[in-house]
């Protein structure tokens, strides 16, 4: 008797799940849990933001909503704003970018159909890191999904789908701009695996500047269309300017907001400059390293930007640790699958514990729960050297008794 995988209804049993799920109360108390979500994918800032517009006053003069205007303008015309209808929209968002994983699965197999498909699905949707943040209703859910779409439509070579939902993607969170380079080089190769037997680049290098000036039509277009729908340009410094410039240091899961709460004012610049060219300069490397995979290179891009972005939430790193669910050929080559799990654990047990002790109880302080992200940080860290090594060693192969593997 062929399993719930194997048949295909494991999906549909998790979308249905999750949607009975969404249909709690349950976002009613982890809206206001800062590892959910941040001010620039709260769903209160959200909702402030939508009464405000609605009213006629501009939501970008009180420095407190800092989300696209495309946001202001789908859910002021188009989508429903009542909460069970958020959750129904929401946990669809999910659905889209579970099944996107598992067709991107599918074309890096360059199959119609596997057993694994369940299984990738449940990676997805069964991935507390990414299932909490959209029962807080957080924004970083269609992050997620449009990542894996645009992923989605360069495996299979839409060219312009693939780059409209990158330029969509670059409205909502400017730090995604790290995975144009990987996404134009992808539709310019293939995503078939070639970690185990890498060469160098052989596609098309005569499309990359067309993609390119392509995609910058499409964020000009959505660009000015952000600026007709909130009358002006203010949206920019307070969206895309505010991941530059850091304005609201409300705790998060990242490395950013205590140490700039600590930071003496004729520093800051500095700072924000490096912290910001830090994330810039893993692109080359990386899309030089893993030239023979470029979806590869994007899963680990994708990894950065989880670990180092200046307003993660959990959904962040936790799209990266789902995607690992594509790549099975490197698991016999990670170092410390083990180590890393445990970390994970660790940091998922102390964040909620510190956070409540320090917000709640009022019985710790910002360093307890700031060190707790420091163990989530590591975690991430680990996973994404893991899999750099892992990417890295499978050309090698098996260790051989009697040698050993050096890097010169």
């Amino acid at each position: 008797m062929k399993s719930l995988v194997d048949t295909g209804a494991l999906f549909p049993a998790l979308v249905v799940g999750r949607l009975l799920l969404a249909l709690t109360n349950a976002s009613d108390v982890l809206k206001h849990n800062h590892q959910l979500s941040t001010p620039l994918t709260s769903y209160l800032n959200l909702q402030e933001g939508i009464y405000l517009f609605k009213n006629g006053i501009d939501p970008y003069s009180g420095g407190v909503f800092r989300q696209s205007p495309l946001f202001l303008a789908l859910f002021t015309t188009v989508l429903p704003t009542s909460r069970i209808a958020c959750s129904l929209i929401w946990t669809i968002s999910d659905a889209i970018g579970a099944w996107a994983l598992v067709q991107l699965w599918r074309a890096r197999q360059r199959v119609a159909q596997t057993s694994r498909d369940g299984l990738i699905a449940a990676a997805y949707l069964l991935n507390p890191y990414l299932f909490l943040p959209t029962l807080a209703l957080s924004t970083s859910t269609f992050e997620n999904t449009l990542a894996l779409l645009s992923l989605l439509f360069a495996a299979r070579g839409h060219a312009s789908p693939s780059l409209l939902a990158a330029a969509i993607l670059l409205q909502l969170s400017l730090s995604s701009v790290v995975l144009l380079a990987p996404l134009v080089l992808l539709l310019a190769s293939s995503p078939v695996s070639q970690l185990a037997s890498p060469r160098a680049f052989s596609g098309n290098v005569k499309i990359i500047i067309p993609l390119l000036v392509e995609f910058l039509v499409y964020t000009s277009v959505l660009t000015l269309v952000s600026a007709l729908v909130s009358g002006g340009w203010a949206w920019i410094p307070q969206t895309w300017g505010a991941i530059l410039t850091l304005p609201d240091l409300t705790p998060n899961v990242g490395l950013w907001w205590y140490f700039f709460t600590e930071m003496f004012d004729h520093f800051r610049p500095f700072f924000l400059m490096v912290f910001s060219i830090h994330l810039l300069i893993y692109i080359a490397p990386v899309c030089i390293k893993f030239q023979y995979d470029y979806l590869y290179a994007a899963f680990i891009l994708l990894g950065v930007l989880g670990t180092f972005k200046s307003y993660p939430t959990m959904a962040d790193p936790g799209l990266f640790l789902s995607m690992i669910a594509l790549f099975p050929e490197i698991y016999p080559y990670l170092r410390y699958p083990i180590v890393t799990t445990l970390l994970h654990l660790h940091a998922a047990l102390l964040m909620p514990l510190f956070h409540h002790l320090w917000l709640n109880q009022g019985t710790g302080n910002a360093n307890f729960f700031y060190a707790s992200t420091l163990v989530f940080a590591c975690a991430n860290g680990a996973a994404l050297t893991d899999c750099v090594w892992a990417g890295l060693r499978i050309a090698i192969g098996p260790p051989q008794e009697g040698f050993s593997v050096v890097q010169e």
